[in-house]
């Protein structure tokens, strides 16, 4: 309690706390803007009905999709034209040269991924018109009370226009607030249905589940948090070692330090560019209505093992692509180099970057091999127990992992200004700075 109230003392980590909070609150409320044109009691009855990929898109955009909110593709087309930015920067000359030229060329890219998210949102905002126009023949009732042009297009202006405000409340968390925006949004919309998951897991309880069921739904999430813990603050420590140099009458130099390399540099990525991708065919197949489509829907469903197959693969793959974008060995060993820094018993320069590298490579699968046992393991609890999608692997990573990057954005803030974070003292304090502190 006392680090919490460390936070409100800091005018600067108090502003962006609350601008944040703020801007996640405008967010939640949105969720409660329905599309013009709809009715969303009916699709309520429709998504209570249903399973599969809908109740996993309906997850990551914070319930608004049962809502028929204006919110209700959520943040994936900005996910999605980010992955193709991304995929693209490897291919195309001009895309990897602008990667490289610092900030400005890191704007440029965001700048199309904007345009892309745009483009995707009005793509996919036409294709969810005509699948709602097309529920009106299920026999659910009236979804679209005046179906036509005039609502396919009300309908693209406005999914629209609510990704591109998510995107833009984003983008200004990120940069005015604390943590990264995209992933608090995500993260906001799966914690938000918590508390009715839980209700209607006890709801089960009545007759569908046994209390010694709910106990081991109970054991199997708190392990599942207590490994992801476990693994994201997990590190592999090279030793480096600095030699002394004489630089006038100082001499610099000659401590010894290390280089923490993290089991899982690329965090939730992974799991949420896999998720977005593995949606397509669900996506399309409830739009489009062709057999062969849905056929391809069939085979991917949430559970099926042609899907954990394609999960795990397109998991391993994020995780190695995310790390090699992030993470370059080449420009650490050559900083190491200049400022005289050396792993111990390998020559410094190209040997060092090729050691990084293998060591990253294999930390790099091990954390591979964690998602996508974290992913996949606990879905067995969606087929044997029908819990929500919440309590799966996917949704607690995501929670966990964004609330301990949170967590140590703050604890960062924290230190620098001398107060204690999270994990109580940092060790001696020297000149109004902690040892740690001065080292970093």
């Amino acid at each position: 309690m006392s680090s919490i109230a460390n936070i409100f003392k800091i005018p600067e980590l108090r502003k962006r706390v609350l601008f944040s909070l703020a801007l996640l609150a405008v967010y939640r409320v949105g969720i409660f803007v329905t599309t013009p044109g709809v009715d969303r009691s009916v699709m309520k009855k429709v998504m209570a009905s249903t399973g599969g990929f809908l109740n996993m898109f309906n997850m990551f955009s914070g319930g608004a999709l049962e809502q028929l909110s204006i919110f209700a593709l959520g943040i994936m087309p900005y996910i999605s034209a980010s992955i193709i930015l991304q995929l693209l920067t490897v291919v195309v000359p001009a895309l990897e040269r602008l990667s490289k030229e610092g900030q400005q060329g890191q704007k440029k890219i965001n700048q199309y991924t904007r345009y892309g998210t745009i483009l995707l949102s009005m793509v996919q905002a036409f294709f969810i018109s005509r699948w709602l126009e097309g529920m009106n023949k299920g026999g659910n009732g009236m979804v679209v009370l005046n179906p036509g042009l005039s609502f396919e297009l009300l309908t693209m202006i406005s999914l629209t226009t609510g990704t591109a405000f998510i995107m833009w409340l984003g983008e200004q968390i990120t940069e005015r607030g604390i943590g990264n925006g995209i992933s608090l949004i995500i993260f906001a919309g799966i914690v938000s249905g918590f508390p009715i998951a839980v209700y209607r897991l006890f709801e089960k309880a009545n007759g569908e589940l046994t209390v010694f069921d709910l106990a081991i739904i109970g054991a199997i999430v708190v392990g599942v948090i207590a490994v992801i813990i476990f693994f994201e603050r997990g590190q592999r420590k090279l030793p480096v070692q600095y030699a002394k140099r004489v630089v006038g009458r100082k001499m610099f130099g000659g401590q010894s330090t290390h280089l923490p390399l993290k089991i899982n540099v690329a965090g939730v990525i992974p799991p949420i560019f896999a998720s977005s991708i593995l949606m397509f065919p669900g996506q399309i197949a409830a739009y489009v209505q062709q057999p062969w489509m849905q056929k391809i829907a069939d085979a991917l469903q949430v559970g099926d093992w042609r899907f954990n197959v394609l999960y795990i693969g397109l998991i391993v793959f994020f995780c190695y692509f995310y790390t090699a974008v992030t993470f370059n060995p080449v420009d650490v060993a050559d900083n190491m180099k200049k400022y005289g820094g050396f792993i111990p018993g390998i020559r410094p320069g190209k040997a060092t970057a090729e050691y990084i590298d293998r060591v990253l490579s294999r930390l790099t699968f091990g954390g591979a091999i964690y998602i996508s046992a974290i992913c996949i393991l606990p879905s067995f609890m969606q087929q044997k127990w029908h819990v929500p999608f919440s309590f799966g692997g996917t949704g607690l990573l995501i929670v966990v992992g964004v609330a301990l990057d949170t967590v140590q954005q703050i604890e960062s803030h924290l230190i620098t200004r001398n107060y204690e974070g999270f994990s109580g003292p940092k060790g001696p304090r020297v000149r109004g700075r902690s040892l740690r502190t001065r080292s970093a």
